[in-house]
């Protein structure tokens, strides 16, 4: 039956407002990273207070001054557990031209969108393009130390009775670095691609194994899968 524009017109004004939700959601995304780029929450950090509009070149004189939230301190450049490399790597155009692809990857036998855009799968790509390998191991690397701080500060009971773990997709090896540094007695493995650990270091409890996921995995006490089971829906 045809929408009617009478009685319904309240359910109807809803329903388009449901939908408008979700179709301008991308510019959430993208005026976060606009503001990241321009480095907006660098220039009020490093006023020392309170900034005015007319600080940034308003013509409004007083008012009300702008400091960061919390959230907005994990955007700085040298925040330790900064999440901007995350976030610029995650919204990059060759992450996100994928899901324009999205309907066309259905109507294929491709493994995944990121291929059906890009002609490769995610990881044979990354080990052809220097940009793309470097950006995304930096973002997961920033998502990894926030994480891995509050997990260890917090909640570092579910190491107990371990003596070996490895990370499945540990990337250049933000958290199995630490967990080795907080527990000298586990033997800690950061488990990827080759091109991803080739030439990195380990220490006496860390050693970096390159190799296929799929194929096999360290044996270990425990393994460590954290984003790498999201990638698993659109990368892999």
């Amino acid at each position: 039956m045809a929408l009617q524009n009478g009685e319904l017109s309240k359910e109807l004004l809803d329903s388009q407002a449901h939908i408008w939700n979700h179709l301008f959601s991308f510019i959430n995304s993208m005026s976060l990273k606009c503001a990241v780029q321009l480095q907006i929450p660098d220039i009020i950090n490093q006023h020392g207070s309170p900034m005015l509009l007319s600080d940034v070149g308003g013509n409004e004189k007083g008012g009300e001054g702008y400091s960061l939230a919390t959230a907005s301190r994990l955007l700085l450049k040298n925040e330790p557990l900064s999440v901007r490399p995350f976030l610029l790597a995650m919204l990059d155009p060759m992450l996100v031209d994928p899901w324009q692809d999205m309907s066309k990857w259905f109507q294929t036998d491709e493994a995944n969108p990121f291929q059906t855009t890009h002609g490769k799968i995610f990881w044979d790509l990354a080990g052809e393009e220097v940009k793309l390998n470097h950006f995304f191991n930096e973002g997961i690397a920033s998502d990894a130390r926030l994480v891995t701080s509050v997990i260890l500060k917090h909640y570092d009971n579910v190491f107990e009775g371990l003596d070996s773990i490895v990370d499945v997709g540990g990337g250049t090896g933000t958290v199995a670095q630490a967990i080795a540094k907080a527990f000298p007695n586990i033997r800690c493995i950061s488990f990827d691609l080759p091109h991803v650990v080739d030439g990195l270091v380990g220490s006496k409890n860390l050693s970096f194994v390159g190799g296929d996921m799929f194929e096999v995995i360290p044996k270990v006490n425990a393994l460590l899968l954290k984003v790498v089971l999201i990638l698993l829906l659109f990368l892999f």
